[in-house]
């Protein structure tokens, strides 16, 4: 039987605006600093929440991509704020479960990717719902937070 890895080198954190996402995102900043791992944040674009109008509208796009990007950073700014020495917000656009396993793990390879249970109660929910779908087909361990 393989040994588990405790070495964190790299930790993924998905968020939202969730309650659980927020607990999950408070964690990985104590983590990453335990471990003195870098902290990614990453935070997903879905297209599908627009409508066939917005996703034609190129300064729709570019504005919504911006309100995104300066959320992320206001994350980063949390995490550096609290200590954490390497941190770093990444945008990733399509469906969250699918995008973050399929694109963001390997591009960033992390160790372990920690995600809230809980989506956001609106239209505009980006992880919960995909938890157990992340859970299930990431490479790299996964825990999701209460």
């Amino acid at each position: 039987m393989e040994e588990p890895n405790f070495d964190l080198k790299k930790i993924l954190v998905g968020v939202d605006n969730s309650d659980d996402a927020q607990k999950a995102f408070k964690y990985a900043i104590k983590l990453s600093k335990i471990t003195g791992a870098k902290l990614f944040i990453v935070t997903v674009l879905e297209d599908h929440d627009m409508n066939v109008y917005e996703v034609l509208d190129d300064d729709f796009i570019h504005g919504k991509r911006e309100d995104v990007e300066q959320h992320v950073q206001e994350y980063v700014k949390v995490a550096e704020d609290s200590g954490v020495q390497d941190v770093q917000g990444v945008i990733a656009e399509g469906n969250p479960g699918e995008v973050i396993v399929e694109d963001v793990i390997p591009k960033y390879h992390p160790d372990l990717l920690i995600i809230g249970s809980l989506d956001v109660k609106s239209p505009k929910k980006l992880f919960g719902s995909q938890a157990a779908s992340m859970a299930k087909h990431s490479p790299i361990s996964v825990l999701v937070i209460r």
